[in-house]
C-alpha cells in the first residue's frame, strides 16, 4: 500500500474520502517520462477498485509506448475551480503493469472482471465493450498524496 502522507496533514483526505473521490471522478492525468526524456502528460478515463487505479488506454499511442518502456507513472485526479477552498485531489505514483492481452479483445482474464465491471458502469451504461484497440494498465500506488482545501474552512485556518 502507499506510503502515508507526511506533509499537509491538515488538508489530507482520509482513506474513505480518497476512495469515494477516486470512484467519483471521471478523468485523470497520466504523467510518464517519454522516450526523449521529457514528461508526457495526457488525460484518460480510469477506475479505482479500492487498491489499484486501472487505466484503459489505446495500445497504439505514445502514452502506452512510454508507460510500457518506463514502467513508472504519476497520476493526478483533481477537481476545483476559482475558489481555492474547493480544490481537492489525489496524486498516485508507482509502477504501471500491463494486465490481460494487448489489445484487449475479451479473452478470459480473472484479474480484469472487476475493473471491466466498474468501467462499464462508470462510462458505458453498465457494460464494458471490447474494441480491440485498448489495453489495461494497473497502478498499485507506492505513494499517494491527497488534498482537500475545504478542510481549511472547517478548521478555521
Amino acid at each position: 500500500m502507499a506510503k502515508a502522507q507526511r506533509r499537509g496533514a491538515a488538508i489530507a483526505m482520509d482513506t474513505a474520502e480518497v476512495d469515494a473521490f477516486l470512484r467519483a471522478q471521471p478523468v485523470c492525468r497520466v504523467a510518464v517520462t517519454a522516450s526523449d526524456g521529457h514528461p508526457h502528460i495526457s488525460p484518460l478515463w480510469f477506475v479505482w477498485d479500492g487498491t489499484a487505479l486501472w487505466l484503459n488506454s489505446l495500445v497504439r499511442s505514445r502514452r502506452w509506448a512510454d508507460v510500457v518502456k518506463q514502467g513508472r507513472i504519476a497520476v493526478v485526479v483533481d477537481e476545483g475551480g476559482l475558489d481555492f477552498l474547493a480544490l481537492r485531489g489525489v496524486e498516485l505514483r508507482g509502477p504501471a503493469e500491463v494486465v490481460g492481452e494487448v489489445p484487449r479483445t475479451g479473452e478470459p482474464c480473472g484479474g480484469l472482471g472487476e475493473p471491466e465491471r466498474l468501467f462499464g458502469e462508470k462510462y458505458a451504461g453498465g457494460r464494458f465493450r471490447y474494441d480491440g484497440r485498448h489495453g489495461w494498465l494497473r497502478l498499485v500506488p507506492e505513494e499517494m498524496v491527497s488534498w482537500d482545501f475545504g478542510k481549511l474552512r472547517r478548521t478555521g485556518r
